[in-house]
């Protein structure tokens, strides 16, 4: 049997998906930017996608842009917006649980000169809006948190927190990175104060290398992509008319039965808790454990569940899984390539036994009650085999 759990890293694109990018890719291969009939049959799923997405984000559709990803889209709004507004001040403030694809680019601007201000989090996930409110300045450009954590499925209150923003100073640009959380949850950007927003095709069943980034109209940001004038001329490059019109088409499917697909994520969620927690010292990181209720649980991601399993290195358990078919991730995939221990996991102040013993497990709307069994089944003959070998 085999049981894909690694939704959060990716998700296997819809069968619609695939067949659209295939027929734009055999029949309507044309350049978007030429003149002839070629060109303006490819323009129209450009068209066709942003209108999409806007309405269903109750946005313009002059206010998306396409990108070649989450990593591109949240580059393009941190260093953009930073760069725009360098004359009002220099200080910027995020979080401690934030991706590689925001902390490392804050990281970058620091070395120009700019204040990184990183907020703390409690160990639900959470930042605190009394501590947001007290590190806003006159000179704050930029506010830039995720909405829905990668690694352990915390949810921020966008709206409390972009309202706490612009009624301190309308002019600070609010970032949100809600590249886990579209598709989870409906946003519409202007109900939650929202400037940039960044988004990828990937998590929700759309084509890897192709993304958005939505840009409230007015709003300060300056190019870093400097070419032919495509994304009327703020994101230069031939666009990727495959992946965008596939980008669409993952969209308005994943709107299909919404409510219905989050209801089956949040019950496949509580069922493998319980399982999880029949398992001797496992700790499920980022809730409650002495409430872990119905309620409780809807407080977090559907899709994500964070597991330490005391005395089991995660990579020990990850492969061992895998022998089984179960396929599951040790945290970010977008870290993999330089392991160290989780910085979510130690701003939410899991144990330091525990640092390297976390398994995220991750579902998708096609997942079902049969996987998430099998699952628990190898982890009941695994854990108990694998913590009889010492750890060194």
């Amino acid at each position: 049997m085999k049981v894909y759990l690694d939704n959060a890293a990716t998700t296997k694109p819809h069968i619609e998906v695939v067949e659209k990018m295939n027929y734009v890719l055999n029949e309507d291969y044309g350049n978007p930017s030429s003149k002839h009939i070629k060109g303006y049959d490819a323009e129209k799923y450009l068209k066709e996608s942003r209108n999409i997405i806007s309405k269903l984000m109750k946005v313009d559709s002059k206010e998306i842009y396409f990108t070649s990803g989450g990593t591109e889209a949240n580059n393009l709004a941190l260093i953009g917006a930073a760069m725009a507004n360098k004359r009002r001040g220099m200080h910027i403030i995020s979080t401690r649980i934030e991706h590689p694809s925001v902390y490392n680019p804050l990281l970058f601007l620091e070395e120009l000169g700019y204040e990184i201000e990183f907020l703390e989090v409690d160990n639900m996930g959470h930042v605190s809006i009394e501590d947001l409110k007290g590190k806003l300045r006159q000179d704050t450009i930029l506010v830039s948190t995720m909405f829905v954590n990668n690694e352990v499925g915390a949810v921020q209150d966008i709206a409390q927190i972009g309202q706490a923003i612009k009624d301190y100073d309308k002019d600070i640009v609010f970032h949100v990175d809600a590249i886990q959380g579209f598709g989870k949850y409906k946003i519409y950007p202007k109900r939650c104060n929202i400037d940039l927003m960044s988004v990828s095709g990937h998590k929700i069943h759309g084509p890897k290398g192709i993304g958005f980034l939505y840009i409230k109209d007015k709003t300060r940001i300056k190019t870093v992509f400097l070419g032919g004038g495509q994304e009327k001329g703020f994101r230069s490059g031939t666009e990727n008319v495959p992946g965008i019109a596939g980008l669409g088409e993952a969209t308005r499917l994943v709107y299909e039965e919404f409510d219905k697909n989050i209801e089956t994520m949040y019950a496949l969620k509580k069922h493998l808790i319980a399982g999880l927690l029949k398992i001797e010292n496992v700790t499920i990181n980022a809730v409650d454990m002495n409430q872990l209720d119905e309620e409780i649980i809807k407080k977090t991601a559907p899709h994500v569940v964070s597991a330490s399993f005391e005395g089991i290195k995660s990579e020990v358990l990850l492969h061992s899984l895998e022998d089984k078919g179960v396929y599951v991730s040790s945290g970010s995939a977008c870290s993999s390539n330089h392991p160290a221990i989780s910085g979510t996991l130690k701003a939410i102040k899991v144990k330091d036994n525990l640092l390297d013993s976390t398994i995220r497990f991750s579902f998708a709307s096609t997942t079902t009650i049969e996987d998430i069994d099998y699952t628990i089944q190898c982890l009941q003959e695994l854990v108990p085999i694998l913590r009889r070998y010492k750890r060194y």
